[in-house]
């Protein structure tokens, strides 16, 4: 359990199926963070994942934070932090210049 947040340690992320050792695993979350920043820069949130501990941190301008375990859980937060539906899978996505 991380000291920190209070999140057990989770054994990974389905994003990094295939990563076969720790650093690739690292790796992995850090390339998928890099991704969520430029997805979420279009709804003014962003994130932070430094790798040491689980879970990721959502937050918006205006300094709101929560600490989100995957995927499923920031999709519904950037919904409450936004205040507005959010669709991850929005063309808009595709075609901002992050």
């Amino acid at each position: 359990m991380c000291g920190s947040c209070g999140f057990p340690a989770a054994p990974g992320h389905w994003t990094e199926a295939g990563a076969a050792s720790a650093p690739d695993r690292l790796r992995e979350r850090l390339r998928r963070v890099k991704i969520l920043k430029k997805v979420l820069k279009v709804a003014s949130l962003s994130v932070h994942d430094g790798g040491l501990v689980p879970g990721i941190q959502l937050f918006d301008l205006s300094g709101r934070q929560v600490i989100v375990q995957d995927l499923e859980q920031l999709w519904i937060e950037a919904e409450k932090l936004s205040g507005k539906p959010f669709d991850p899978l929005n063309p808009i996505f595709l075609t901002a210049d992050n």
